[in-house]
């Protein structure tokens, strides 16, 4: 493999180098003994001539590729991919081609990657080509970076599509770096952000290392060369001192009974920097700048070489952590602790079994949720939950190498998908989702407009599947709204619960704006009949107890509001007219007479009564009587306010009325109207009219209306003496959520 002094960069630490990681390549893809020189063979006229964006010769790119995936023990056939994939751009029938050539699945395998790799070139290319501010620049390029990372999972079913990948950005950090060109920030915080964490991952350590290292040289180079610049100054120094200092290790612990292995233990660049950064530390100061590795056989010879290691070392206390006896979230576990070496040098040591360092090496926790994605953590990087629960599935298909399947894994990766906008922007979809599910989740309104679509260019079916990758253009219509179809689950036309829950929400609004036309409707021909057509409507509503018009004629379109209330609000009190030719009624205290309905009028016979309905009086309240034209005699409550109003106008009308005794007797009974005002709840009108029931009194009309949460109710009960009804309201305001009961 290719090193840093090689690439034209400043060396980092590698006092021992551990051994390639052998990764695995899905069985899948057919061994063919002469694969890769036919497949070189194959490219070579194809891509010799032909050049990347970044500049460098596309063959040469794919040399390097199949050379860095032979170095972490990539087969044949892996190697054989990588030049299969970059003549994918060359062919006109690609997959057509390949397979004839080398067979199905090695063309599969090309085309996915080929896929990928168009996905990320044009979400990067379209972010580079947005007008906004330096803000949005940075905003947006967070989001495309964590979509990115999703799309590298979303293909990660495959993961020979993983491994080409991360060759291939490697390789574009190598020609950047040896041929001296600047890189574009995007491209080397894309390799720092989502390429080296993922290789670190599937515990692909050299190329993590030196893809960290490469990248945070083009993002920081001046930070990059100086601390390059620190490591290099005592580098012959150090690296001898941690060699002395590892042999000695390993014989005075194998002459102490613990068969240990002792390593030196790399360190770069970038990993020196996060510490320094996230704990504040200055150089000087970062104690595992030489670090050493023991293992050992059980957990007992772990405990027994660090008490070796404390007895011959001058230890720093402080730096001591037991993740054996306390494992850390992750799984993670080793004694680690920083002692000084004769020359009071400070020095990391791990102790470990071979268990632990296998788990710690490629197991599925690994150093991700250690040194990305922990909340004590100082990279700054974290994941999702759901990306890091996929990503471990990953480490575990690597574990079982060329065992893997894929079957129950690749179930647990396929809920989601990955598709794209016109403008290249990377839109994340449930598992099964249609255009119309990408309509809504692009905008609410899209969705409700959407028509048709086309899927990579093609006209189809709106509930057509989507599949990874796809370019969806949505047609869609000015004005209008979704189909009752789309929430139909047996025609397929959404997936996603935010499609079925906007469209449902479509569907309310559009019946609640029916309801309210209805409403209005009613109540402009009421106030036609009435003559009131200049009234203000929200006045109105207002005035009936509702916040505004729309509320009123809602409530009117659902049948829940009694157009009788408009009816007494909007006519004047009754007022009587007055017949100039009409005699006028001598008034008497002596000479009753009985009148019809158990009253008597004084001094008249035989006289025509009503009962006034502003007031509605029963006995025994105190009445009045008021002669009107045409109608005889109006009785009023004694304190009613239009008869008040009457009076202050025609006071000679007025006439003495009273109960007769007969009232009680004939079995009269009269209407009068009782106010409730409630908490509003489940069953309370129910609970109301069982006790008139009980109590024996017929209720004749309801009348209700709720108003944030208060329910306001009038009743018009038959009485036949109104003082017993005062005992029915106390037993109305003892209900549960009563808070007043009164007769109007």
């Amino acid at each position: 493999m290719k090193s840093l002094t090689s690439a034209g960069l400043e060396p980092a630490i590698l006092d021992d180098e551990p051994p390639p990681v052998v990764v695995a390549t899905a069985h899948s893809l057919p061994e063919q003994s002469d694969a890769l020189v036919r497949a070189r063979a194959f490219a070579e006229p194809l891509l010799s001539s032909e050049a990347l964006v970044t500049g460098e010769n596309v063959l040469t790119h794919a040399d390097a590729v199949a050379a860095i995936l032979k170095g972490i023990g990539g087969s044949p056939a892996m190697q054989a991919a990588s030049y299969l994939v970059y003549a994918c751009d060359h062919l006109n029938k690609p997959y057509e081609v390949i397979t004839k050539a080398f067979g199905e699945n090695f063309a599969t395998l090309a085309m996915e990657t080929t896929k990928l790799v168009k996905i990320q070139t044009q979400a990067r290319q379209a972010r580079m080509g947005m007008d906004v501010s330096v803000a949005e620049t940075a905003q947006l390029a967070a989001v495309q970076t964590e979509n990115v990372r999703k799309m590298l999972l979303a293909f990660s079913r495959d993961l020979r599509v993983v491994m080409l990948r991360l060759a291939s950005r490697l390789q574009t950090l190598r020609y950047f770096a040896a041929s001296k060109q600047p890189m574009t920030p995007g491209l080397a915080a894309e390799s720092l952000q989502v390429f080296a964490p993922l290789a670190n991952r599937l515990g692909i350590w050299e190329i993590k290392w030196e893809m960290e290292d490469l990248a945070f040289r083009f993002l920081e180079p001046d930070t990059y060369k100086k601390v390059a610049r620190l490591l290099d100054e005592k580098r012959v120094e150090r690296e001898a001192n941690v060699q002395r200092m590892r042999c000695q290790l390993e014989e005075d612990l194998c002459a102490n009974g613990i068969n240990a292995k002792v390593s030196g233990r790399p360190k770069h660049i970038y990993s020196i920097v996060k510490k320094m950064r996230g704990k504040s530390l200055g150089f000087d100061q970062v104690y595992d700048v030489r670090a050493l590795r023991i293992v050992v056989a059980n957990v007992h010879e772990c405990y027994g070489a660090l008490s070796w290691v404390h007895d011959h070392f001058q230890v720093i206390d402080e730096e001591f952590d037991d993740y054996i006896a306390k494992p850390k979230p992750n799984g993670y576990q080793s004694l680690h602790t920083v002692v000084r070496d004769p020359g009071g040098q400070p020095t990391e040591i791990q102790i470990r079994t071979q268990a632990m360092h296998d788990h710690a090496e490629n197991g599925v926790a690994a150093h991700w949720a250690y040194k990305e994605a922990g909340t004590k953590g100082y990279a700054g990087v974290s994941a999702s939950g759901e990306y890091d629960a996929k990503i471990a599935v990953l480490r575990q298909l690597l574990a079982w190498e060329r065992d893997f399947t894929g079957t129950q894994s690749q179930a647990m990766l396929d809920d989601r998908i990955y598709v794209l906008t016109p403008d290249a922007a990377i839109v994340e979809l449930p598992q099964g989702s249609t255009a119309i599910d990408f309509a809504y989740t692009v905008h609410t309104n899209l969705g409700h407009r959407c028509r048709g679509a086309k899927v990579d260019g093609a006209m189809v079916p709106l509930n057509t599947q989507l599949k990874n990758g796809q370019t969806i253009e949505i047609t869609a219509v000015k004005e209008g709204g979704p189909s009752r179809d789309w929430i139909n689950p047996e025609l397929g036309y959404v997936a996603s619960h935010r499609a079925r829950t906007k469209i449902k929400a479509w569907f309310n609004a559009l019946a609640q704006t029916q309801t309210i036309a209805k409403g209005r409707e009613v109540v402009e021909k009421l106030l036609q009949r009435e003559g009131k057509t200049a009234l203000k409507l929200d006045d109105l509503a207002v005035q009936l107890g509702f916040a505004n018009a729309d509320a009123l004629f809602e409530d009117v379109g659902k049948d829940e509001f009694s157009l009788r209330q408009i009816e007494l609000l909007l006519r004047p009190p009754e007022t009587p007219q007055f017949d100039a030719n009409a005699p006028l009624l001598r008034k008497s205290r002596t000479d009753r007479n009985p009148s019809k309905g158990g009253l008597l009028v004084v001094g008249v016979d035989s006289l025509m009564t009503q009962m006034a309905k502003c007031c509605k009086p029963a006995p025994p309240d105190a009445i009045c009587g008021f002669v009107t034209r045409g109608k005889g005699v109006s009785v009023h409550r004694a304190d009613c306010t239009n008869l008040k109003e009457m009076v202050a106008k025609n006071g000679e009308r007025l006439i003495d009325v009273d109960w007769g005794v007969a009232h009680a007797a004939n079995g009269s009974v009269y209407p009068v109207d009782v106010a409730v005002q409630a908490q509003d709840r489940q069953g309370l009108l129910r609970d109301i009219s069982e006790v008139f029931t009980k109590e024996k009194m017929n209720v004749t009309g309801v009348q209700t209306q709720s108003i944030k949460g208060v329910a306001w109710m009038t009743f018009t009960v038959e009485v036949a003496d109104a003082g017993r009804l005062n005992n029915v309201l106390s037993l109305v305001s003892d209900l549960p959520g009563v808070r007043s009961a009164r007769r109007k």
